[in-house]
């Protein structure tokens, strides 16, 4: 059996949701997909409300994981315990509220596991080790396809958790740059790899914000809130085909959209 795969890269400010849920089922007709991953943590510019994870799951994810930005809205907390298809990083604290993977129902009985995890170069070292955290999911997790969402800053990081983890998953896929990569590869035991998906948002802007907010940092300006660009957006995305009989990627390929292009 062929399972098809969409990763959509991160949902930046309302503006970005409201183009997913424009543009996403068009994709997913177009291309047959069956299963789609979503990031969502900068809905909020920052963050993720439980308003706003409802309206991604309606938008079409079939899982959406988060990243550095999980805690920014704290009302999600509880909504992360309670709803299952919300994960993030699985190797934050135990104690702290959610999960950082699942097991997932797929087409004819397919269980797809799914696994969030938070990279620790220039980002957060007051996380477990990534790589360590991996390799304990895998010896618990039942699944017959895994995909990896590893949310991280370093590129270097990012590739070496994919030759990590290569025939071991599925997928494995970066996020936080916002910034589409030109590296979708199949590596050699099987893994599909693409270093970052990108970001769905605003296109004329700097990481989705303002290009004159960002400006104005650089050049040493007053601090200024962030704020999300205006006009239309994009939607940054990679489809992985795979093989379920040998877990092993076939194809990875970019499904990048912009507002012009959306199918309706």
């Amino acid at each position: 059996m062929i399972l098809r795969v969409l990763a959509v890269g991160d949902v930046c400010s309302e503006s970005g949701l409201s183009y997913l849920a424009r543009a996403l089922r068009g994709v997913k007709r177009r291309e047959g997909v069956d299963f789609v991953v979503v990031n969502g943590e900068n809905v909020s510019g920052v963050g993720l409300t439980p308003v706003q994870a409802r309206a991604l799951l309606d938008a079409g994810a079939d899982v959406v994981t988060l990243g550095n930005h999980t805690w920014s809205k704290l009302q999600i907390t509880r909504f992360l315990d309670d709803n299952p298809y919300i994960l993030r990083p699985a190797n934050y604290p135990a104690r702290l509220p959610g999960r950082g993977y699942g097991v997932f129902p797929g087409p004819m009985g397919l269980r797809i596991g799914v696994m969030n995890l938070l990279g620790r170069v220039e980002m957060d070292p007051n996380v477990d080790n990534p790589f360590t955290t991996a390799d304990r999911i895998l010896e618990e997790m039942e699944a017959d396809v895994v995909l990896v969402d590893f949310h991280a800053e370093a590129t270097s990081e990012k590739l070496a958790l994919g030759w990590h983890l290569d025939g071991r998953v599925s997928a494995v896929w970066g996020t936080h740059t916002h910034v589409p990569t030109a590296d979708c590869k199949v590596l050699p035991k099987g893994t599909g790899h693409v270093t970052d998906l990108g970001m769905t948002g605003p296109v004329q802007s700097i990481l989705g914000v303002k290009p004159e907010i960002s400006v104005n940092k650089f050049l040493g300006g007053l601090p200024r809130r962030y704020e999300s660009a205006d006009g239309p957006c994009k939607m940054d995305c990679v489809l992985f085909t795979i093989d379920t009989e040998t877990r092993a990627c076939t194809q990875v390929r970019r499904l990048d959209q912009t507002e012009q292009e959306a199918t309706p």
